[in-house]
């Protein structure tokens, strides 16, 4: 049916055929780490999330600062509206996860995947105000600028290798 193999650490043998009858099931063991080690992948997990903001930000100003000196003030002030509207719900949910690194409660994926659902349904929602109240004024390509700006400030932390 298939191949059998050995392992010799454990000195088990088995089958490669997927469904197999007598097919010995593995053990699977949880990893255990020391709480320094804990502490050590929370520090490095906090500051990965500091640099992701900061870099977003400072992304989003330079965006910003480019818009204004290139359209004036308009396409400025619009370039600030799109990164906004991307950061300001990122950084809380980042706040919200750092918060959790720093708890002893365990995370869960499940508000993971909640929080990154209210966080691009904030995006979306401040992105269709911004288009509300903003329609006289708005400049498109500024908006599109900050926001794509923002979106991809991790770029900047590949670019000089800051990624954790």
């Amino acid at each position: 049916m298939g191949d059998t193999y050995k392992d010799d650490r454990q000195g088990k043998s088995g089958s490669y055929a997927a469904g197999a009858v007598g097919e010995q099931a593995e053990e699977i063991k949880a990893v255990v780490l020391s709480e320094a080690e804990r502490n050590r992948l929370r520090y490095k997990a906090g500051r990965g999330l500091l640099h992701a903001l900061a870099a977003q930000a400072f992304l989003g100003l330079l965006a910003a600062l480019l818009s204004w000196l290139v359209a004036g003030s308009a396409a400025g002030a619009s370039a600030l509206v799109g990164a906004g509207a991307y950061f300001v719900p990122n950084a809380l949910f980042a706040m919200r996860l750092f918060v959790g690194l720093i708890s002893s409660k365990p995370a869960s994926p499940f508000t993971f995947f909640v929080g990154e659902f209210v966080k691009l349904g904030s995006a979306v929602l401040l992105l269709a105000l911004a288009v509300y109240f903003g329609r006289d004024w708005l400049v498109w390509p500024a908006l599109l600028f900050g926001l794509v700006c923002v979106l991809k400030g991790y770029v900047l932390l590949l670019v000089f290798r800051r990624l954790p």
